[in-house]
């Protein structure tokens, strides 16, 4: 039977001894403290032998008990009222000087200390979740003490009020559940996020002998995958800088130049000193080699709903407001997280967020199965901009990243939720965010099962970059960051997905233009590229006119400094639709070839070329095109244009093979460039291979259909003279068509026969078609068997005249 021993206060339900033993088995207390890891069993040693145990309604009811005696035991039932869920076991203590998180002092110079504590929640901890206090402060307060006992915090629901608070501290797993986090935005501060997931120990800097340095220096550099002297730090994220060596210029108004990057490059040391993380830069020297812990096990932060008030600090002093989680922990996941407005509330804050979940300086980080806003920016009105780009997840120096299941979608008010920087192995999977960004070189990136929205996907830096099953609605499907060279140095493969444009302008598969700067690094197109099976799709603007390209190149290929553009060794470009609207698309604009750098050799000597570039481009939609001059450079689907009486840089300047495969309504112009082309099942309407002269290189059209679309019937309507032969097989020629009318009589314009007259170059199997043979048997001209036999076989070398 329960004494009631004090019933005038009714705060406290005392048992005595003999009721305390039938009541409560100290032996299984015994038990439980001795499963506490061994320095939280140092902290709060197993119950006396002998001993009462007395039970409080809630805390302020044991605070007021006299009668408590060092090395007794309490339970509440309640922190303020029974069944609050504040309710814990406490051992009654001396007071230390300093009052530790998980003491409640009780008078009399002692203290109760939390005991046989396996979890805590923030009820425990005093939290009120009554929208008036300021339930950070106990937050803080248990996870403080979760941190020192290394203890989960189990807080499955409940609502809670952050108002002040900054800088919660979480070292161990948390679990949320349903809980409701309410954040009071006008106490955001530039200096600390409200979450911080942080690891155990700290990070160290590595100091190496001059010998040491020295080996290490030589192995920085790509390719290699074991550093020995990295060996005494397995599991650590090692980041090299070297701060005198400045890369990555940004270019634009706002930088103009003046803003660079630290060379740096990080990775993650295994057994032996094998890393984990292609190295993309060599160095010189460095001024600093940092390693962040890597964590021995994974800290899981699972479930929560995160209600923001929308309003934040004036924007006035400038920076970065921090909202959310800051992890800088290596083997951290969150999942199961939404985050969003009040209800009721808009977003109206002036001053750029840098991100709820920002990630940095971490290996191995997951972010799953999460809903978070996109932040206003470009609103109505340019006095409610906000000055700067405004982040829903940002971070940096993250190698092996995942986001699974995270969506983030917005309008064109909003700005793009992602924004990051050396993002290192990241993946993103079935995802539906309104950008992927990484500002500053992103090395590795696949996406795969995904839907990004009109402010795309935008990078820059190397390694692979492969997309898959996406959608992506902007104005290009990858767009490379002009502001740091629109570079890839890397690999990039693209299949099965779907461009949607916005329908502003042009557009383009991948935009690759540079500003004409020195960015203090090498910029180009990617070592290979492959596109396939894409749909550029329309219906949601039907109506659009822009020019859709494959890719978008810079206007030069040598820099006004001198550097070269790289330029890739395979191109691949297959079965690429378009819905929604008539128009195709165009294929490539490729300025100036003498002065690309490509990473392979390439010659021509006048008797061949030896190619070191393969670009593809096969069953292709392409665009309409009206009638137009027949040597314009401007109205065709393909340009490679060498500048007049440019000469080769090297045996490192472009050398291409072009094989154009089924891509009907075909036209280009080459310009005179040195390149080997194949054009097969196409319809050929307008080409030229030099405007003046021959083209230094080989044409070869195969099943091909010329059909000539001309405005200008005084000049050629093909210029086909290549100097290693210009070859048809199987190939039959339509009367030419100036604006939509059939001009039969203009054959003898084409450029490459006369009907009864001349055959130039080679032919096997030429025919005329029935518009043209009809059109001279009604005028009474018979085909002659001499031309006939021309047709069907001609060797350039034999006469071409009749």
């Amino acid at each position: 039977m329960i004494e009631d021993q004090n019933p005038g206060a009714g705060d406290s339900l005392n048992l005595n001894r003999r009721n305390a033993i039938k009541a409560f088995s100290f032996a299984s207390l015994a038990m439980s403290a001795a499963s506490i890891p061994a320095f939280a069993a140092r902290e709060e040693p197993a119950a006396p032998k002998k001993t009462s145990y007395t039970i409080y309604n809630n805390v302020a009811g044991m605070k007021q008990d006299g009668s408590l005696k060092e090395g007794t035991l309490a339970r509440v039932l309640g922190y303020y009222t029974p069944g609050d869920g504040g309710g814990a076991e406490y051992m009654i203590v001396k007071q230390e000087p300093e009052l530790q998180t998980g003491h409640i002092e009780v008078g009399g110079g002692l203290s109760a200390r939390l005991f046989n504590v396996s979890s805590v929640n923030y009820k425990m901890f005093g939290a009120v979740g009554d929208g008036q206090n300021d339930d950070g402060v106990q937050m803080k307060a248990a996870h403080a003490y979760a941190n020192r006992m290394n203890i989960p915090v189990i807080n499955q629901h409940g609502d809670f009020w952050i108002k002040e608070t900054v800088g919660i501290e979480i070292l161990t797993s948390v679990q949320w559940g349903h809980t409701a986090f309410h954040i009071d935005e006008k106490f955001n501060t530039r200096t600390l996020n409200r979450f911080l997931v942080l690891p155990h120990e700290e990070p160290l800097t590595l100091e190496f002998d001059g010998a040491a340095k020295a080996s290490l220096l030589n192995q920085l550099k790509p390719g290699v995958t074991i550093i020995p002297e990295l060996a005494p730090y397995k599991n650590f994220l090692i980041v090299v800088t070297d701060n005198e060596d400045r890369i990555g210029v940004r270019s634009g108004a706002v930088y103009g130049g003046r803003s660079t990057k630290a060379r740096e490059e990080f990775f993650f040391v295994e057994e032996h000193g094998r890393i984990i993380g292609d190295l993309a830069w060599g160095f010189k020297d460095y001024t600093k080699i940092m390693a962040y812990p890597g964590s021995n096990s994974y800290l899981i932060i699972e479930g929560g709903t995160f209600y923001f008030s929308g309003e934040s600090i004036n924007a006035g002093g400038g920076g970065y407001v921090n909202i959310g989680f800051r992890v800088t922990r290596s083997r951290t996941v969150i999942r199961n997280q939404w985050v969003g407005l009040e209800k009721g509330k808009a977003d109206v804050a002036m001053a750029p967020r840098s991100g709820f979940y920002s990630f940095s300086y971490v290996y191995d980080v997951l972010l799953e199965n999460v809903t978070l806003i996109p932040w206003e920016k470009d609103r109505p009105g340019t006095d409610k901009d906000v000055p700067n780009g405004t982040y829903g997840i940002g971070g940096n120096y993250a190698l092996n990243a995942t986001f699974r299941n995270v969506t983030a979608e917005g309008s064109p008010v909003h700005w793009g939720v992602f924004g990051t920087n050396l993002f290192k192995n990241f993946r993103v999977e079935q995802c539906m965010l309104n950008r992927i960004d990484v500002h500053f070189y992103c090395w590795n990136l696949y996406i795969k099962d995904s839907k990004v929205g009109t402010n795309g996907i935008t990078v820059t830096g190397g390694g692979d970059l492969f997309v898959e099953n996406t959608i992506c609605r902007s104005n290009s499907f990858i767009s490379f960051r002009r502001d740091f060279g629109a570079k890839w140095d890397g690999d990039i493969r693209i299949r099965n997905c779907r461009h949607a444009p916005t329908g502003r302008g042009e557009t383009y598969l991948l935009s690759m233009a540079a500003d004409d700067i020195d960015y203090k690094y090498p910029v180009g197109y990617g070592r290979t590229v492959k596109i396939e099976d894409m749909v550029v799709d329309f219906n949601t603007v039907p109506d659009s006119k822009g020019t859709s390209w494959l890719m978008r190149m810079s206007t030069f290929s040598q820099a006004a400094y001198g550097g070269r553009v790289f330029f890739p060794s395979h191109m691949e470009f297959r079965n690429i639709v378009v819905e929604g609207r008539e128009q195709g698309m165009r294929l490539l604009n490729i300025p100036d070839p003498q002065n690309y750098l490509l990473a392979k050799t390439g010659s021509y000597d006048g008797v061949q070329v030896k190619s070191n570039c393969k670009i593809i481009l096969e069953d292709i939609q392409l665009e309409s095109l009206n009638e137009d001059d027949p040597q314009s450079a401007g109205h065709v689907h393909l340009v490679l244009k060498k500048a007049q009486g440019a000469a080769y840089k090297d045996d490192h300047a472009l050398y291409p093979e072009i094989i154009v495969s089924r891509c009907n309504g075909f036209a280009a112009h080459i310009g005179g460039s040195i390149a080997e082309i194949t054009v097969d099942h196409c319809k050929v309407v307008r080409f030229t291979g030099a405007e003046t002269g021959t083209l230094p290189g080989s044409l070869t059209f195969t099943n091909c259909k010329f059909e000539a679309l001309v405005n200008d019937i005084g000049k050629p309507f093909y210029l086909l003279a290549a100097e290693l032969g210009t070859s048809f097989i199987n190939c039959l020629v339509l009367a030419p068509r100036v604006g939509t009318k059939a001009r039969p009589d203009l054959l003898d314009r084409i450029g490459f026969l006369q009907l009864n007259k001349a055959v130039y170059y080679n032919h096997i199997n030429t025919r005329l078609g029935n518009d043209i043979l009809n059109h001279y048997k009604a005028r009474g001209v018979r085909i002659a068997p001499a031309f006939i036999a021309m047709l069907k076989a001609h060797h350039e070398l034999e006469p071409v005249v009749i």
